[in-house]
């Protein structure tokens, strides 16, 4: 569901538009605003900036005056990072998998555990 307080929230970052009020001084929105909140919105779960979705909504708005590739360059950049992302994230987890290999899980105290002990040698060596 969409919050009013999103859209004063874009609306103060310049993504939104104004909208005009009642007399009453509640927001009136049209089809066109919600379908630029969707946008804002959707981009958000994708992970852009606030910044990479005000340039693709320029490149929305005015079509005329921009080319394909640079809204494919600005999603490009994008999963770009989220490669990056999952190659750490890959990393972690392999080290979290090996962390718990070494660790026999007992309910013994835990003097002597292999987890602390490879976490105080540090990555470098693992």
């Amino acid at each position: 569901m969409l919050q009013p307080i999103q859209f004063r929230f874009y609306e103060k970052q310049g993504l939104m538009e104004r909208t005009n009020r009642t007399e009453s001084g509640y927001r009136l929105y049209s089809k066109k605003d919600l379908q630029r909140l969707r946008f804002i919105r959707y981009a958000k779960q994708l992970g852009f900036t606030l910044e990479s979705i005000s340039e693709l909504l320029s490149i929305r708005i005015d079509p005329a005056h921009h080319t394909f590739q640079e809204s494919k360059n600005i999603v490009d950049a994008r999963l770009q990072e989220i490669e990056i992302k999952i190659i750490e994230m890959e990393r972690m987890r392999n080290s979290l998998k090996m962390l718990s290999a070494a660790c026999c899980g007992s309910k013994h105290v835990s003097t002597g555990c292999s987890i602390f002990e490879i976490l105080e040698q540090g990555a470098s060596k693992h």
